[in-house]
């Protein structure tokens, strides 16, 4: 999931390549190892995008699996009526699609009121402040590192993506980082190469960047760049959805 939870199973080796309605019990059986377990609502998230990432490669396209997950999972989820069902379903109401968003947000509540206990996070996830952002690019623009920070509370997390405009302005890695120094440490790398710029941007035009970066496409290469984009798919347009709604 991130550099903090090195030892968690791999959600692709568990889910891939099956019907996404065959993979409940072991979502359910994920849900219950990991997210008891967290404090920190970005990890919950972070979890999600994961799992959606790795369900992905049994759907059609994005679309068709937020629509199977809305149609399946939710319904199956809230028919489990389990602390790690309504887990899930927070989780799925903070990165899913809208749609996907609305269906577990709704499902979750219901569950709520049957007296099931929310996890710790449950009442911020999703929801971060929008803090910082920034970006730096080498002169002669061929790529571009687009970071925009959040906050829950006192904790902060920086997303960022990497954006290769030689192949058309799409996104060639995606990572994110947690902790208060971020920022520093990239201003003081740009620092030391008279080819990369650094610039402080505003989060309307960050937004604009990622909406024109997600737009474009993905263009990964490496293996560890292809997991990257694939993992963070889910997390990265909620975070876009959230910029979308602030600015």
């Amino acid at each position: 999931m991130d550099a903090d939870h090195p030892a968690e199973p791999d959600v692709f080796s568990l889910f891939a390549p099956v019907a996404v309605e065959e993979t409940f019990d072991g979502v359910l059986t994920e849900a219950r190892q990991i997210l008891g377990q967290l404090d920190d609502p970005v990890d919950a998230e972070l979890w999600g995008s994961d799992l959606i990432g790795a369900l992905a490669s049994s759907a059609v396209g994005q679309a068709s699996l937020m629509e199977t997950l809305t149609r399946s999972l939710v319904p199956a989820a809230e028919a489990a009526s389990t602390p790690e069902a309504l887990a899930l379903l927070r989780v799925f109401a903070a990165v899913g699609s809208p749609d996907l968003r609305a269906a577990a947000g709704q499902a979750a509540d219901r569950l709520r009121g049957h007296d099931l206990a929310d996890p710790p996070w449950a009442g911020t996830v999703g929801a971060p402040q929008v803090r910082d952002c920034w970006h730096y690019a080498d002169v002669g623009g061929r790529q571009e590192s687009l970071t925009m920070t959040f906050a829950y509370g006192d904790k902060q997390h920086a997303v960022s993506v990497l954006i290769d405009h030689g192949r058309g302005g799409k996104i060639r890695d995606t990572w994110v980082a947690k902790g208060p120094g971020v920022r520093a440490d990239t201003e003081r790398e740009a620092a030391r190469d008279p080819l990369v710029v650094f610039e402080m941007i505003d989060a309307a035009d960050a937004r604009l960047r990622l909406e024109r970066a997600i737009g474009a496409g993905e263009c990964p290469e490496q293996p560890d760049q292809v997991d990257d984009v694939v993992a963070h798919r889910a997390l990265l347009r909620a975070r876009l959805d959230l910029l979308a709604g602030r600015c």
